[in-house]
């Protein structure tokens, strides 16, 4: 019963904590790892798609839409990301830019609740970090994702997330481990349907969530999932690029 639940906990994190737990995805999913949305994202690395065992896929596709290079998302009680492994240590984290067009939202999802856990967008930053301050739990769900999928958790990840009805700057813990936390930068159904430019100072970000600096950022993901509400998704974002601590002309 015990390891039951620690394995179906990890699986789940590791859905959200952009770690392996799967194979990659063929087809077109795996081409938009190398388009020309993947190619504006500033870091030489490639963009993989990773599906999770037991979940039917996220569909990502390369689109021209509104004169922008977009990734065209759609999930369908589905649930995987597109991630991207890099370094940057702490001194060279600058800020991170991002755009979405959502056209609806999840109407059964609450972010904050495991069984609705379900978002039509997340951007997800993954860092290292001191494992010896996890819980004893979290330790446990880092060794179990290590023996299923060769990697541990990472010791933190950071989301920007869409929410229903939270306001934008309320952090939602992921109801699974602490070591996840949610940063809302969007909210309600007012600004659906236009697309929506972000910047954001990932060592500011990071030390209002976690309360302590950054380790170095280890990856970045993208996700739209609605397994757990077994409903409909679709979005398309715009390509995620990381700028230099100075900026970028």
């Amino acid at each position: 019963m015990g390891f039951l639940f620690l394995a179906r906990c990890a699986c789940a994190a590791l859905a959200l904590l952009a770690a392996g737990c799967a194979s990659l995805q063929g087809g077109a999913s795996a081409a938009a790892g190398t388009s020309p949305w993947a190619g504006q994202s500033g870091i030489d690395a490639a963009w993989v798609h990773k599906t999770f065992p037991g979940k039917a896929a996220t569909e990502f596709h390369y689109a021209r839409l509104d004169g922008r290079d977009t990734l065209a998302v759609r999930a369908d009680s589905s649930a995987s990301m597109l991630r991207q492994q890099l370094r940057l240590e702490p001194g060279e984290l600058g800020h991170v830019r991002f755009s979405w067009k959502v056209p609806g939202l999840i109407e059964q999802a609450d972010l904050a609740l495991r069984e609705r856990d379900d978002a039509p967008v997340r951007i997800l930053l993954a860092f290292e970090g001191d494992r010896t301050r996890f819980t004893a739990r979290d330790a446990a769900l880092s060794e179990l994702a290590r023996a299923l999928t060769g990697e541990p958790m990472p010791y933190a990840t950071l989301m920007y997330v869409w929410c229903n009805q939270r306001p934008p700057g309320t952090v939602i813990p992921s109801p699974r481990t602490d070591r996840i936390r949610k940063l809302v930068v969007e909210s309600g159904a007012r600004r659906l349907n236009q697309w929506l430019d972000y910047e954001r100072d990932i060592r500011a970000d990071y030390e209002r969530v976690f309360g302590e600096a950054p380790g170095a950022l280890v990856g970045i993901a993208i996700m739209t999932d609605s397994d757990n509400t077994h409903s409909h998704a679709q979005a398309w974002y715009g390509p995620v690029r990381l700028l230099p601590v100075h900026g970028v002309q």
